[in-house]
């Protein structure tokens, strides 16, 4: 999968829950900056002027250390297994004051939607080439 985006975000406060760790939920909205992030830089940044953009259609995640307050994490958002209509996302969330420790990984399903129809579309000529080259 080729690296195409890495997006910093604070840890808030609020994020963690009753055991003082990041809720395991909050670890899911992180990825989805991230990837919403990436899309916006590509001018992709929700539904085009024909009514097409992304939609998620299974989204994983393995948590492997707990992240607390207070911090700044990076996830990296890497892409790769081009279909006509969907590719798959990875993603890396890393602490920026321990950036050689992954302390969750993940990923998402992106499929390319007609919203009004409710039907699957190819995959845009200019993320097809970013993903590809």
């Amino acid at each position: 999968m080729k690296h195409v985006y890495t997006a910093v975000m604070p840890i808030r406060w609020g994020d963690m829950d009753a055991m003082g760790h990041v809720n395991n939920t909050v670890y899911f909205q992180y990825l989805e900056q991230a990837r919403i992030e990436w899309f916006a830089s590509l001018g992709r940044g929700g539904k085009d002027a024909n009514g097409q953009g992304p939609v998620i259609i299974n989204a994983h995640m393995t948590f492997l250390k707990q992240l607390r307050y207070p911090g700044t994490i990076e996830c990296r958002v890497y892409a790769g297994q081009l279909g006509r209509t969907s590719f798959e996302t990875r993603m890396e969330i890393r602490r920026t004051d321990m950036p050689d420790v992954v302390w969750a990984e993940g990923g998402a399903k992106v499929v390319w939607c007609d919203y009004a129809a409710e039907k699957s579309v190819p995959v845009p000529a200019e993320i097809r080439a970013i993903i590809e080259a």
